[in-house]
């Protein structure tokens, strides 16, 4: 798997255990970003209890993803939407065998260290739910458990990278069913690729230096992109 700029060889969320007489490596970005790998190409499946979790297992999900509300219902509910309960969480946990993810908000720390605890396979710091902080997302490289983050550009989904996003899916419309805002963001996500390619096929070095400063992220990640 290739490294990315920004990674963070001694972060704090690399646990080095001793396991017999074995040492254990937990919480490295080959280990977060090959999980987040074996995700792909399969279905996430929103769950709010056992027996859903079940029926998702048993149709094929990859993972489930744990929430206190389905999204129609947040969006229904209005007022404030928080991670899962940790109870139904570990309920999930015990009832199947495929990995369980749950959803922290948005720059809320301490949640996500809640359900990294919880031993989750993975957290999802997501816009579905009320976010903790309008500016900052979490410094993900603290953590041992991979975070999969939300973009609706490159530029977003570059800036998550660099804060310790172990994978990157886009944002639709949370909660209508409407997949047309998603489809959007793919195609822009796609076409800038597509732009940051070409400048650097052209060797046009000072180009990327100015997308990197549109993007607000490092040039040698625009650049180990492109």
């Amino acid at each position: 798997m290739l490294p990315l700029s920004g990674e963070r060889v001694n972060a704090r969320g690399i646990v080095c255990e001793k396991l017999d007489s074995f040492d254990t490596i937990r919480g490295s970005s080959t280990l977060k970003r090959g999980f987040a790998h074996m995700q792909k190409n399969g279905v996430v499946m929103d769950v709010t209890n056992v027996e859903q979790a079940l029926i998702a297992q048993e149709a094929g999900a990859v993972s489930v993803m744990v929430l206190d509300k389905l999204p129609s219902e947040v969006r229904k509910a209005g007022g404030v939407a928080r991670t899962a309960s940790i109870k139904i969480i570990e309920e999930i946990m015990d009832s199947v065998t495929i990995p369980v993810m749950a959803k922290c908000r948005i720059g809320h720390v301490n949640e996500a260290l809640v359900l990294q605890e919880t031993d989750v396979d993975m957290i999802d710091e997501s816009e579905v739910l009320t976010p903790a902080d309008e500016l900052r997302h979490i410094w993900k490289w603290d953590l041992t458990t991979p975070v999969v983050n939300g973009a609706r550009s490159l530029a977003e989904a570059l800036r998550r990278i660099e804060e310790g996003a172990s994978m990157i899916r886009t944002k639709g419309e949370p909660g209508t069913g409407n997949v047309a805002e998603a489809i959007t963001h793919i195609k822009k996500v796609n076409d800038e690729l597509r732009t940051i390619k070409s400048i650097y096929d052209s060797g046009d070095n000072q180009d990327l230096v100015r997308m990197a400063r549109e993007f607000k992220v490092s040039y040698d990640i625009v650049e180990q992109t492109a």
